[in-house]
């Protein structure tokens, strides 16, 4: 009887749609002439460009920062501006131009790179503090808010859109609850500054000088050191498609978010071929990087429910903070308090809501987004209607807290569903969409604000955007569905 030496058994072949232990390899797209380097995705793996970008963004914030005390007493005091609606002219210039401003930079993102639209809105803001501070006429300081919603769109847009893509979807909370703290904390400590300045050598030029520093070194350091982040995207994306089994730029459950049909109660319809696992034609209509822009805005605003309740939460979010920015300062010295516990009002908000994202943001990665935002929204509610019948500075102190711990709550977590749902190749625009939103909360509270304050006085208008604040956070409890990926 023979025997026969047994053969090794072969490996095993890989099935079609296994996914892939690391990401396919990219090159880095070079930025100012640095050699490429492979794409690694996360928050350890891309520390040191992520803090820089923490760093740049609080000088983004700072520049909010230099008005938010001044301003509001600059328009009475120095250029006489008496009816409330005149007064929040800049709020809702700045307010219009930025939302326009986050549209455009989204796209303008994916088209040239995020790196030089980060310089342009850099660029833009080079006048904006002399502006403010030698302006002859209101209609100076109005122009001075355009160009600042322009640089705020542009930089604050695209240091949003470079954390996420350099962080990937695992620590997205906790990267945009870090983002968003640098620039809110930053203009709670400009906001405090500057009503100090004021205090001790008036409302022009020197609170100003402030904000021609941060020009100086927010530039100096996207130039110097910022490198470009397009290509984590494009990695991101090709990693998607290779766990999904479809190609890099067409993955069968992208276009599943882009369905305008609602069929179930939770998100938009998905065809036959989608949920069946069928990828779509490469560059075919379904292929992520052909998705037009007109077909993000409608998904955005209106067919995704997650995405739509975000932008209707955002946009009053920022609303009432056009209430808080224009209309608190003037309340708080019409009741006689001075013009340094009055920059310590102005500041205390932002810095327990730029505090409070540094918790919020990683909270939101462990127990997810939706409940988060609802219970934010109503205690922003809360917290007007304590403004609104206080009368006294530790009063005022306690609602400015509980406002600011709201939007805490809110403010990360909005970017960061926006980050869920939406694809990386597209994910760029929808996230200028939603700040297009948003930022046209501002106009809308401006005016709103100004016409009730005008019309009916100011206890009105702060109850009025309580509602409609307590409304959105309703709002978001029905309609939107949960969307972090562990939840």
């Amino acid at each position: 009887m023979s025997v026969q030496a047994k053969r090794p058994l072969p490996p095993p072949a890989a099935a079609p749609n296994a996914a892939p232990r690391t990401a396919p390899a990219a090159p880095a797209a070079p930025a100012g002439g640095a050699a490429t380097r492979p794409i690694r995705l996360g928050l350890r793996a891309n520390l040191a460009q992520f803090g820089l970008l923490v760093a740049v963004n609080a000088l983004v914030g700072g520049m909010l920062g230099q008005e938010r005390t001044v301003l509001p007493l600059l328009a009475g005091q120095v250029f006489h501006m008496s009816a409330y609606t005149g007064a929040l002219t800049y709020i809702l210039a700045f307010g219009a131009t930025k939302a326009v401003t986050n549209f455009f930079a989204g796209t303008l993102s994916d088209r040239y790179g995020r790196r030089p639209v980060l310089i342009a809105g850099w660029l833009v803001a080079l006048p904006i503090p002399a502006m403010l501070a030698w302006g002859p006429t209101w209609g100076w300081i109005v122009a001075a808010n355009v160009l600042l919603g322009v640089n705020q769109g542009l930089t604050w847009s695209t240091t949003v859109i470079m954390k996420i893509d350099l962080v990937g979807p695992a620590r997205r909370g906790l990267a945009m609850g870090l983002n968003e703290a640098a620039g809110y904390l930053a203009v709670a400590a400009t906001a405090t500054a500057t009503g100090a300045i004021a205090a001790q050598w008036g409302l022009r030029p020197q609170p100003f000088l402030l904000g021609a520093a941060y020009v100086a070194l927010g530039l100096g350091l996207t130039v110097a050191a910022v490198r470009e982040t397009r290509e984590h995207a494009r990695a991101e994306a090709a990693a998607h498609a290779a766990s999904s089994g479809t190609p890099p730029e067409g993955t069968a459950t992208a276009g599943a978010a882009m369905r305008a049909v609602e069929a179930t109660p939770e998100r938009a319809a998905v065809p036959a071929s989608e949920s069946s696992g069928t990828a779509p034609a490469h560059g075919g209509p379904d292929d992520p990087a052909r998705f037009s822009t007109a077909r993000i805005a409608r998904t955005t605003s209106l067919g995704d429910r997650a995405l739509s309740a975000a932008s209707w939460a955002g946009m009053v979010n920022n609303l009432n903070d056009a209430l808080a920015w224009g209309i608190f300062p003037l309340l708080y010295a019409a009741h006689g308090l001075e013009l340094g516990r009055i920059g310590i009002l102005a500041a205390l908000y932002p810095a327990v809501w730029g505090a409070g994202q540094m918790l919020t943001g990683w909270w939101s990665d462990r127990i997810g987004r939706k409940h988060l935002i609802t219970a934010g929204m109503l205690l922003q509610a809360a917290a007007l209607g304590l403004v609104a019948v206080g009368t006294s500075f530790p009063v005022w102190a306690a609602a400015q807290a509980l406002l600011g711990a709201g939007t805490a709550l809110v403010y990360p977590t909005l970017l960061a569903v926006v980050g869920d749902v939406a694809h990386p190749a597209w994910r760029a625009r929808a996230v200028g969409i939603y700040r297009l939103w948003r930022d046209g909360g501002f106009a809308v509270g401006a005016l709103l604000a100004g016409i009730l304050a005008d019309a009916y006085g100011v206890t009105t208008a702060i109850w009025a955007v309580a509602a409609l604040t307590a409304a959105a956070g309703v709002t978001v409890a029905v309609r939107m569905y949960e969307t972090h990926p562990r939840n």
